[in-house]
C-alpha cells in the first residue's frame, strides 16, 4: 500500500470512529488503538468514566492505579488528558512491552508499568486517590470479599472506577437466553447489571457507592469498534476475537448487553 493510500484508508478510519460522545479519544491515531487493543474501545470507556470519577481524583499529580491496564493505552490516556501520576498494571501483558510502548508514547515520566496479579498488589495501604479498571475488573471483582481488599489501597476519600461489559439486567436461571445461547461463552456468566454491581459494593461497607449506571447505546459502539477491529487487525487472535464479539452483539441487538459503570468513595 502507498503512503498515500495508507493516509486515505487512516483518515476514513478516524471519519468512521469519530465519536460525538467521546471527542477525547478522536484526538488518538486509530491505527494505534487498533493495535493495542483487546476488547471493547478502551479509551472510549475510560472517558465515559472519568466524569463519574470526578476531576479531584484526576487532578494532575494524582495517583492513579490502572488494574488491568492490558496495553496500556488507558495508562498512556490519564497521563496526556488528566496530568496524573499512573501505575499501569496487568497480569497478561510483560511490563517491558508496556514500557516501550509508554516510552514512545512520550509518556515515560507517568506512566510505571508493572506485573501484578489483582490478588496480590504489591502496593501499601493509602497509596492511591484512585484506582482505575476498564474492561478488567470482571474477570476478578465478582468475588464479595474482593472489594475490601482492593480498596485498602486508596487513601480515605479516593475513588475507584470500572467499566466492564455488562448486562441491562440479570439473567435468571442457569442457561443464557435462548437467542445467545449460539454464542454464549462461560465467562459471559461474569457480566452483570448495574444494580448488581451496586448491591454487590454496597453490602461490603468498603465504599460508598456514588455512580452505578448504564451505557444508553453502548451496545451499537462495541459493534462498531468491534467490526473495525474485525478488518483492521493485523493480530489474527484479536480479530477473530472481534468476529466473535460481533455474531453475538448482532444476535442480542441490545436486548441485554452493553456496559456497566461503577464508581465508589473510600469513606
Amino acid at each position: 500500500m502507498s503512503d498515500t493510500a495508507l493516509e486515505t484508508s487512516t483518515d476514513d478510519l478516524a471519519g468512521r470512529l469519530a465519536h460525538p460522545r467521546f471527542p477525547r479519544s478522536s484526538h488518538y491515531d486509530v491505527r494505534w488503538t487498533i493495535d493495542n487493543q483487546m476488547g471493547p474501545h478502551a479509551l472510549w470507556l475510560l472517558e465515559w468514566l472519568a466524569p463519574a470519577l470526578g476531576l479531584d481524583a484526576l487532578r494532575p499529580g494524582a495517583r492513579v492505579l490502572d488494574l488491568g491496564c492490558g496495553r496500556a493505552m488507558t495508562s498512556v490516556f490519564l497521563a496526556r488528558e488528566y496530568g496524573v501520576q499512573v501505575t499501569a498494571a496487568d497480569l497478561w501483558v510483560g511490563p517491558d512491552d508496556n514500557a516501550r510502548r509508554i516510552a514512545e508514547a512520550g509518556f515515560a515520566d507517568r506512566v510505571l508499568p508493572v506485573r501484578a496479579e489483582a490478588h496480590e498488589l504489591p502496593f501499601s495501604e493509602g497509596t492511591f486517590d484512585a484506582i482505575v479498571s476498564i474492561d478488567a475488573y470482571q474477570y476478578f471483582g465478582t468475588d464479595d470479599l474482593y472489594l475490601p481488599t482492593l480498596t485498602r489501597l486508596l487513601k480515605p476519600g479516593g475513588r475507584i472506577g470500572v467499566v466492564v461489559p455488562g448486562l441491562r439486567e440479570e439473567i435468571e436461571g442457569a442457561e443464557p437466553p435462548g437467542h445467545l445461547a449460539p454464542h454464549w461463552d462461560p465467562g459471559f456468566w461474569a457480566f452483570h447489571s448495574p444494580a448488581w454491581w451496586r448491591r454487590n459494593w454496597t453490602r461490603t461497607g468498603a465504599v460508598t457507592v456514588e455512580t452505578a449506571d448504564w451505557l444508553e447505546d453502548g451496545w451499537r459502539d462495541w459493534l462498531l469498534w468491534s467490526e473495525v477491529c474485525a478488518e483492521e487487525s493485523t493480530d489474527e487472535v484479536m480479530a477473530r476475537m472481534a468476529r466473535d464479539s460481533v455474531d453475538l452483539l448482532k444476535a442480542d441487538a441490545g436486548r441485554l448487553l452493553g456496559f456497566a459503570r461503577v464508581v465508589g468513595r473510600r469513606d
